[in-house]
């Protein structure tokens, strides 16, 4: 592999990790001011471009009375298959 495809691949495992991150964080409520709050909004505004892409064309999964975002479930298996596919160059 060659350093620029190895630091490529850095770069999309290590955006995937923040997306997981991110949805991690989504799941407790934050309070405003603290530390985890100020990385959670970090990590979104980081993160929303992309997964902004995904939320146009899936809507939220209905569970009960709350919707579910899909969109860094979908956002991180095309991320997997992007690494995939710079694993094999």
């Amino acid at each position: 592999m060659s350093p620029i495809v190895g630091v490529l691949y850095f770069v999309v495992s290590t955006y995937a990790w923040l997306i997981v991150i991110r949805a991690l964080l989504s799941w407790f409520r934050l309070r405003p001011g603290t530390a985890a709050y100020r990385v959670h909004e970090l990590l979104g505004r980081v993160t929303e471009p992309y997964l902004g892409l995904f939320r146009r064309f899936i809507p939220p999964a209905r569970a009960g009375g709350a919707g579910i975002d899909l969109s860094p479930l979908v956002g991180l298996v095309v991320l997997f298959v992007i690494m995939q596919v710079i694993a094999r160059l």
